[in-house]
């Protein structure tokens, strides 16, 4: 999509980032301690039809601003998503299909609880088009899973993970490491019980403390920070043993199996955000825009696609920052023409941070790429601190 531009006083994108869709499902069976996502503990029936037509008509209003793109990802997390029906998922990415067409093999992923696991649910999603599950399985260790308020059990999860297996070849786990009493042991443990499946793809990442979430009101005693480094080394090197490629900080997967959608967020591509809370990110030909939903569900409900609570144009000064808050997290790195691409400016608004990161050991890079260091990836947020507008 070639678009030409003479202004140069502004973002002038020659060609469009791939677009992705993020759908936020804000109802989970109850609020874990750690957790700062838009989600909300639902007794009762859902109101899945009416969602859905929120939903659908939220996306009714965006479509001017993706006209004639496609998307190549859909990614439904939450909250729960798997606490909707496979007809309601189903309907919900047949009325996707008929708006916004998505690209030939386009990567459909959908979070789901292990505590909801069912095979015929897993079948009906499988059927109605969702290709890759993210299990949130966090630990397969019973005390680490109830210290995090968890409603599953570590049988349990290991019960989900066979089940998504047998529906899905793509399967992805999430596992938490710095628990409350856990160990560098327990830590590697968990991750080779996870590795042991076959799943094609682990998130590991380490438990921090929001605000805004019960654990910032009552925090819980965390291991030292000696002993998270310990925990991170041990995950990294128990997952390299097993053929997972360390892909992004917090990123695992076999060969091939890379996360389509979460890569377009790391290489600063484009993504609508559907649902109540969700954000987005849109680019046009001299422009980014940024955009987050109504957060409360019952406003969301009612709103009828007027769901906009935030909308405003990214700060030219402040997209260098933007870029590297992502494309940082990649341990490859990235190519040095993607700046220019994805944010219409020269690489010379890179240069002066780029040059500071490079000094302190934090990246390495040649004529091609920028890759961060082992040092970069250990101290990502004094790296990033570098390239603050």
């Amino acid at each position: 999509m070639k678009i030409e531009l003479e202004r140069s006083d502004r973002v002038r994108l020659e060609v469009l980032p791939p677009l992705a869709v993020y759908v936020h499902i804000p109802w989970c069976v109850r609020k874990c301690p750690y957790c700062d996502f838009n989600s909300h503990e639902r007794a009762g029936e859902l109101p899945e039809r009416e969602y859905i037509d929120a939903l659908v008509a939220d996306l009714d209003s965006s479509l001017p601003a993706v006209w004639g793109r496609r998307a190549a990802s859909v990614f439904i997390g939450g909250g729960t998503p798997s606490l909707f029906s496979p007809d309601a998922i189903d309907r919900l990415l047949s009325e996707l299909r008929a708006r916004l067409p998505l690209e030939p093999g386009a990567e459909v992923t959908l979070e789901a609880n292990p505590g909801t696991a069912e095979a015929a649910r897993f079948r009906g999603y499988r059927a109605a088009g969702v290709n890759r599950l993210s299990l949130g399985v966090q630990s397969l260790d019973d005390r680490m899973l109830a210290a995090l308020g968890r409603i599953h059990s570590a049988g349990q999860a290991r019960h989900a993970v066979e089940l998504a297996l047998e529906s899905f070849d793509n399967v992805n786990v999430d596992l938490m490491y710095g628990l409350p009493g856990q160990t560098p042991e327990g830590a590697r443990a968990d991750i080779e019980q996870a590795a042991a499946f076959g799943v094609q793809h682990v998130s590991a990442y380490q438990l921090t403390i929001e605000p805004n979430t019960a654990f910032w009101s009552r925090p819980p005693a965390l291991p030292a920070h000696d002993a998270c480094a310990d925990m991170q080394l041990a995950v990294e090197e128990a997952l390299a043993a097993r053929g997972y490629e360390h892909y992004e900080t917090s990123a695992f997967a076999l060969p091939g199996r890379r996360s389509r959608h979460n890569l377009n967020y790391w290489q600063f591509g484009d993504y609508l955000g559907l649902g109540a809370g969700a954000h987005g990110k849109i680019s046009f030909a001299e422009r980014i825009t940024r955009h987050e939903r109504i957060k409360q569900p019952r406003e969301y409900l009612r709103a009828r696609g007027r769901t906009i609570a935030l909308e405003k144009e990214v700060a030219v000064g402040e997209l260098p920052f933007e870029f590297m808050l992502n494309a940082l997290r990649l341990t490859e790195g990235f190519a040095l023409a993607l700046f220019r691409e994805r944010t219409g400016l020269p690489l010379a608004a890179l240069e002066s941070a780029l040059a500071r990161a490079e000094a302190q050991g934090f990246v390495e890079r040649d004529w091609q790429r920028m890759r961060p260091t082992a040092r970069g990836q250990r101290f990502l947020n004094e790296a990033l601190a570098l390239f603050l507008p």
